[in-house]
């Protein structure tokens, strides 16, 4: 046999075994992307409740309870897409070590969907993250790490991503807002659309939601574009976030039109909300597709926290708090403007995970040195007369639309 011939031979023998492996990795990806629809269809539609108003008031409060996803939150949707978007794109296969950077309940929602195919998974999260979102991540099978002395989560999750033989930085902040899919019938605007179709006002007025990453309120504007719809979006943004400020003083423009430096970008400090508000501006939050910002202080979404499990006897985290804060404000607005119509509000997760931190009137007084008292007033005044007064000393300013 010639030197060529034997060379023929190895090169058809290395093509078989290449083929072989790329059909078992395929094969294996084909079984993993089966895996997470079977979750989908398990859990596409969760329930929406109507939070009691006078009904002479004309308006209707409906709340979409995204808790009860099998990981416990709104970011269930996210994380299984974020899983179908790297699957897809070719960055994970049966090997690869997920790493997630997240205040809580992406890595617990992450740590579900790397359980489910059999992957390990380790979450970088803050120090400030409640146990209970720890001990679920770990109960998931995922591993938790701290920060390093900058605090920087994202910053190690990637790190270690890239030191570990074959790591993949999930990166929500990145690639939430492209993983999200607006035109599916499946996406959280599509199934409040579908939910409250036959109530007395089935077309919404305001959606209302928190932004972390920016991926859910960048999906429920595109999904109120592609339906040719008139419901206009809300973000709500707790105190200290970025994105408020940078909304308003930029109009609402995309960010391909802000200032190209970043050191221009007004900046603001760690959010003490869990699960939204960021100190800089995430790749995911497009402000083109958001028509109304408000900012609520922490105070305040604490106290709407504790006012849906009194009227509601839902106990639900401190996000969505902040997105009852918004979407009572609103109705306030509409009342006061004799509108009438319908206003939704997601409910992010698990009032459970906040049984030492958020419901304990302790932690709240001396960790936030926080006094809810006028919040709480604010609120209970407004159910039982229809009139707002927000606490003068500590009022924000309402964005204008854009």
């Amino acid at each position: 046999m010639t030197t060529t011939e034997n060379e023929q031979d190895t090169d058809t023998v290395t093509t078989r075994i290449v083929d072989h492996f790329d059909s078992r990795k395929r094969g294996w990806v084909k079984e993993a992307i089966r895996v997470l629809n079977a979750d989908a269809t398990r859990s596409a539609d969760t329930h929406v409740f109507q939070f009691p108003l006078p009904a002479q008031w004309g308006i209707d409060l409906y709340i979409k309870d995204e808790s009860i996803h099998p990981s416990g939150s709104l970011k269930h949707r996210m994380a299984r897409a974020l899983f179908l978007h790297a699957l897809c794109t070719g960055w994970i296969d049966s090997t690869t070590h997920v790493f997630e950077a997240s205040s809580g309940s992406t890595a617990v929602s992450e740590a579900y969907f790397a359980r489910l195919l059999g992957l390990p998974f380790t979450a970088v999260v803050p120090t400030s993250t409640s146990q209970e979102k720890v001990d679920l991540i770990k109960s998931y099978g995922g591993e938790v790490r701290n920060p390093g002395p900058d605090g920087d989560i994202e910053k190690e999750a990637a790190r270690l991503a890239k030191e570990s033989a074959n790591g993949h930085f999930m990166d929500q902040f990145t690639y939430a807002e492209r993983a999200y899919d607006y035109r599916d019938d499946h996406n959280v605007a599509a199934t409040i659309f579908r939910q409250i179709s036959e109530e007395r006002h089935p077309d919404p007025k305001w959606i209302v939601a928190g932004a972390g990453t920016g991926g859910t309120g960048t999906t429920i504007g595109r999904h109120i574009r592609f339906s040719r719809r008139d419901t206009r979006v809300c973000i709500v943004d707790p105190q200290n976030s970025a994105f408020f400020p940078n909304w308003v003083a930029n109009e609402g423009r995309p960010k391909s039109q802000w200032p190209p430096d970043p050191s221009t970008w007004i900046k603001g400090s760690p959010s003490h909300i869990e699960g939204i508000g960021r100190p800089t501006v995430e790749p995911s939050f497009l402000p083109a597709v958001v028509d109304r910002m408000i900012s609520v202080p922490d105070a305040a979404s604490i106290a709407a926290m504790r006012l849906l499990l009194d009227r509601l006897r839902h106990r639900a985290g401190p996000s969505t708090g902040t997105n009852l804060w918004g979407a009572l404000r609103i109705v306030a607005e509409m009342l006061s403007d004799g509108e009438q119509g319908s206003v939704v509000m997601l409910m992010c997760d698990q009032g459970e995970r906040y049984m030492h931190n958020y419901y304990d009137d302790t932690w709240v007084q001396q960790t936030l040195e926080l006094d809810l008292t006028p919040y709480t007033k604010t609120l209970e005044d407004f159910l039982a007369t229809g009139r707002w007064n927000e606490p003068p000393a500590t009022a924000v300013p309402r964005a204008r639309e854009a």
